[in-house]
């Protein structure tokens, strides 16, 4: 009967550790700090999320351009990703399946027939491996790492995947994601999903904020937000920010969404396997930071559904209160033969680079 009880208890735990982890899970999420020059930056292992980013405006003043939560465990809670590490695959697959190399494979649905962000317990909600974590120096970092098992989320395969988070140079983050398939051939695509107000994270919305996105098209998408396989110019329409526009300037024309949640192609520049993909300034504070990736797509989200979230010192974060700027590959492109592939074997590994520039430079 006792075994009995502890083998119920075990079951137990399991399913509870399902949706937002373990209690033992829990006990060890844990908060890191990387600091060089003026840039503080904490992270978590929950997630391989980042948590803060503390920057000089115009006046050396320092604030907290990061949308997140005072304690650490209401990241296990959080519906938004807010800073979070997505995955396996970011983004939508259609009807939540794809078929590749003969075989068909079903995923969790969990945005309603479609599969968002790596199913209902993606890599934003798995507690990650610390692999190496360097405070300061010349170039403080930290490296998490995670173990994907063949069948989760519905997905084929083992994988190994790691984030790093590096401060480098006068105000630059880097942010460098690796993949590895360990024995079959997966569908592989993170991001990261940090909403960003560059006037402070309390400091209400970011639709006076400026951008530029260097794409020239746009994947066309659904009703469901899921790709048609077609692209559209960008130029004359709402999504064209070849230009810097406020983010407010014309987001009225899409009623629809509320505003953006659209992937941008981004424009290659001949030679170079990195390429400027965007650049935000908020006019008020000064700070400004550019953008640049070896990823062919842009998802550009304004925080559209953002409702009543109470965040860092008690401040409820509501619709527009930060914007996702997130380097990936296509949505959906495991359905879409005339995308850039996103598969991974174990012959071929996957690497996203993101190199955020900070300053108060003015650009517009």
């Amino acid at each position: 009967m006792i075994k009995l009880f502890f083998f119920l208890l075990s079951l137990f735990l399991g399913a509870s550790g399902s949706v937002n982890g373990s209690v033992v899970e829990k006990e060890n999420i844990k908060i890191f700090e990387l600091k060089k020059g003026e840039l503080s930056l904490k992270v978590t292992n929950w997630g391989a999320s980042i948590v803060s980013l503390l920057l000089p405006d115009k006046n050396g003043k320092l604030g907290d351009v990061v949308l997140g939560y005072d304690s650490v465990k209401d990241y296990t809670n959080d519906t938004t990703y807010f800073g979070a590490t997505v995955g396996r695959v970011a983004n939508r697959i259609g009807g939540a399946q794809f078929t590749l190399h003969g075989t068909h494979y079903k995923l969790v649905a969990n945005e309603g027939n479609n599969t968002l962000h790596g199913g209902s317990r993606g890599f934003g909600d798995v507690l990650w491996k610390v692999e190496r974590y360097q405070k300061e120096g010349p170039s403080p970092r930290i490296t998490f790492s995670y173990h994907s098992v063949d069948g989760e989320e519905g997905f084929p395969g083992d994988v190994i995947v790691s984030v790093s988070y590096i401060l480098t140079g006068k105000n630059q983050l880097v942010i460098l994601m690796k993949g590895k398939a360990l024995n079959k051939a997966t569908p592989l695509n993170l991001a990261n999903h940090v909403y960003w107000n560059l006037g402070g994270q309390n400091s209400g919305n970011i639709l006076n904020e400026v951008v530029q996105i260097f794409g020239s098209q746009i994947t066309v998408v659904d009703s469901k937000l899921i790709p048609t396989g077609k692209f559209a110019s960008v130029k004359g329409t709402a999504y064209d920010f070849l230009k810097p526009q406020s983010i407010g300037s014309r987001i009225n024309q899409l009623a629809e969404t509320k505003g953006y949640d659209i992937n941008y192609v981004l424009d290659a520049e001949k030679g170079k396997k990195r390429k400027l993909a965007a650049i935000v300034q908020d006019k008020k504070s000064g700070r400004v930071f550019e953008l640049y990736t070896n990823a062919p797509g842009l998802q550009f989200y304004s925080g559209n559904y953002i409702k009543n979230v109470k965040g860092k010192g008690g401040y409820v974060y509501n619709a527009h209160a930060g914007l996702c700027l997130e380097t990936q590959a296509f949505p959906d492109s495991v359905n879409r033969p005339n995308f850039p592939s996103t598969i991974v074997t174990p012959e071929k590994p996957y690497k996203h680079y993101m190199l955020f520039k900070f300053s108060t430079k003015t650009h517009y």
